[in-house]
């Protein structure tokens, strides 16, 4: 059993490495050269770990050149638009000009049925109110209404609004985030005000808070909470 621990325990720590590779993305967002390679590394890593038979190397060689291969690939589809082109493919426009661009979605292997539940789960689901809508090639859609029917932006209604900056952690599960609070400038007498305007009366009541750099909190008591 120690044995068996320990080389899952290296490949483990071995396939870690190799999907950090591969950046940080979904499972549904890979490049179809990135998928099939997440698939052969796992494969090869599973025989290993069942057969105690079989030695580690057998599995973490052929892991190792993989991940190379990965490295080398992902160089050069920084240093070549055409090898980019010719691993991932292209993006292919769906719908132009609210019309449904057939020929692109025979090309993809893609129903009209499918198109349409794309659409409706981002919000888009009259075609008519579509601009362009293209499938990348992660096989994500990206869509683009028309201008008429985006929503306005502070600046075309004449506003200059403050910039709020990245909301920060200060409660997080009851637990008080004391260097975040201070590192926003507040301090324990603005905590305890904060708290009381919500009714609270210690931060082991909240679930979590946070403060954005105008000073705006956002508060969410827990549940039942005494």
């Amino acid at each position: 059993m120690f044995v068996v621990l320990i080389r899952t325990l290296v490949l483990y720590i071995l396939l870690v490495a190799g999907i950090r590779l591969l950046g940080k993305r979904q499972l549904g967002e890979l490049e179809p050269s990135e998928l099939t390679l997440a698939l052969i590394i796992a494969d090869l890593a599973s025989v290993p770990m069942q057969d105690n038979g079989i030695p580690l190397l057998t599995g973490v060689i052929p892991i190792a050149v993989l991940l190379a291969i990965a490295s080398i690939l992902s160089i050069l589809s920084t240093k070549s638009i055409r090898f980019r082109t010719l691993l991932g493919g292209r993006p292919s426009v769906v719908v132009r000009q609210g019309k449904v661009v057939e020929q692109a979605l025979r090309a993809n292997r893609l129903t009209l049925d499918e198109l349409l539940e794309e659409l409706r789960i981002l919000g888009h689901p009259y075609l008519e109110e579509i601009h362009t809508a293209v499938l990348e090639t992660n096989g994500q859609l990206s869509v683009l209404p028309y201008a008429a029917l985006q929503p306005a932006t502070a600046r075309q209604v004449g506003k200059d609004p403050e910039e709020p900056g990245l909301p920060l952690v200060v409660i997080s599960d009851g637990r008080l985030l004391s260097q975040d609070l201070r590192g926003r400038g507040y301090g324990d007498q603005w905590l305890q005000q904060q708290l009381a305007s919500h009714g609270l009366t210690s931060h082991k009541q909240v679930f979590l808070m946070t403060v954005d750099d105008l000073g705006h909190t956002y508060c969410v008591p827990k549940e039942g909470r005494q």
